[in-house]
């Protein structure tokens, strides 16, 4: 006979703790609750292991509406009593050296100051100066009035005008366009410290509207905004000569790939870089196609259907029959990205979209 449990008080774990099936006399029934005491433990097991997998997709269908998953709690390490390692000696301690902070101050114009010589005794001798240095900023408007020289030829019936320097197109400086652009951005973003969606400044279009006309700036909301999201076409063409210049850098390229959201939709953000830059490329999609166009900067993706593409579609285990049609295409013949889409679209029209995807991947040339 089992002792009668109270189930309020325990919990299931602890009642079947307390089940011992060598007391049971009858032997088949001993066998029965054995085997039934077994198939407990698997389903419990089974069950634990699926609420942790549930949890895991709650928190990650959390993460991309932009909300906080389940917080990850580390349970509390008991120190050990007796410290066995040998981390002191294999660790060569280095001398600590505090260098000063004055090194690394560029100094942008000196001031001497004069001790008044009416309060001074008069055998007091000069010894030299004593140096302090004070770090401090301005913010001060630098507006120009450029006098442009004009110029009328009667023989020709031409005006000629004098141009203004390179950066001031426009009513507003390099100055005002550098300082709105960093301070809405994010200085982290332009050194490329971090990811585009983690990095903006969060100074909005208002505060920086504010903080222009407190210090005699007249601008219109209209332009700051055009000077935020319009007419970038030279931060693009930096933006590809940093990363050109990076890729040739090094002979090796470390690319790291992380969920962004663009208009709500999930996308992809490759983290391209080595010690000397990082760069950051949005795709629609992570798959290997994107990665490689990526890799080469914009540059327009060639690719050929050739044994070596065969050999490698093998090792993806592309279906018979789209092998075999992928035959009737040109062969050995370089095509752009368009055109062998079309060619894709036009003999393969069934071609589902990771089949196509897979067969792009491996006919890059």
């Amino acid at each position: 006979m089992t002792p009668k449990l109270d189930s309020s008080k325990k919990s299931g774990e602890e009642i079947l703790q307390t089940i011992e099936p060598k007391r049971i006399a009858d032997e088949s029934m001993r066998r029965t609750v054995e085997i039934l005491l077994n198939l407990i433990e698997q389903l419990q097991a089974e069950v634990k292991e699926l609420r942790t997998e549930n949890q895991q997709l709650k928190d990650e269908n959390n993460r991309l509406k932009g909300e906080q998953g389940q917080p990850d709690i580390k349970a509390v390490k008991k120190e050990l009593r007796n410290n066995h390692s040998s981390e002191k000696e294999r660790k060569t301690p280095k001398k600590h050296s505090k260098g000063s902070k004055n090194e690394t101050i560029k100094i942008n114009r000196e001031q001497i100051l004069q001790y008044p010589q009416d309060k001074l005794p008069a055998d007091a001798e000069f010894k030299g100066y004593q140096e302090v240095i004070v770090q401090d900023i301005t913010l001060a408007t630098d507006n120009i009035l450029f006098r442009k020289e004009k110029y009328y030829s009667p023989a020709v019936g031409k005006t000629y005008l004098a141009e203004l320097p390179c950066g001031y197109e426009g009513e507003f400086g390099p100055g005002i366009k550098t300082l709105v652009i960093s301070l809405y951005y994010g200085a982290a973003r332009l050194r490329g410290k971090l990811p585009p969606q983690s990095c903006l400044g969060n100074m909005t279009q208002g505060k920086l509207l504010e903080f222009l006309e407190d210090i005699g700036i007249s601008i219109s909301a209209g332009y700051l905004s055009n000077l935020l999201i319009k007419n970038h076409a030279d931060f693009e063409s930096e933006k590809s000569e940093v990363y050109a210049s990076g890729l040739e850098s090094s002979p090796w390229q470390h690319l790291d790939q992380t969920s962004a959201r663009v208009g709500g939709v999930n996308y992809t953000t490759n983290v391209v870089c080595n010690p000397l830059y990082t760069i950051y490329l949005t795709t629609a999609k992570k798959d290997r196609l994107s990665v490689v166009k990526v890799l080469q900067n914009g540059q327009e993706l060639e690719l050929i259907l050739n044994q070596l593409t065969e050999n490698l579609l093998e090792t993806f285990q592309l279906p018979t029959k789209w092998k075999n049609a992928l035959k009737i295409l040109p062969q050995e013949t370089v095509l752009s990205e368009a055109e062998f889409n079309a060619l894709l679209e036009t003999y393969l029209p069934k071609l589902g979209s990771q089949h196509r995807s897979r067969i792009g991947s491996n006919a890059i040339l």
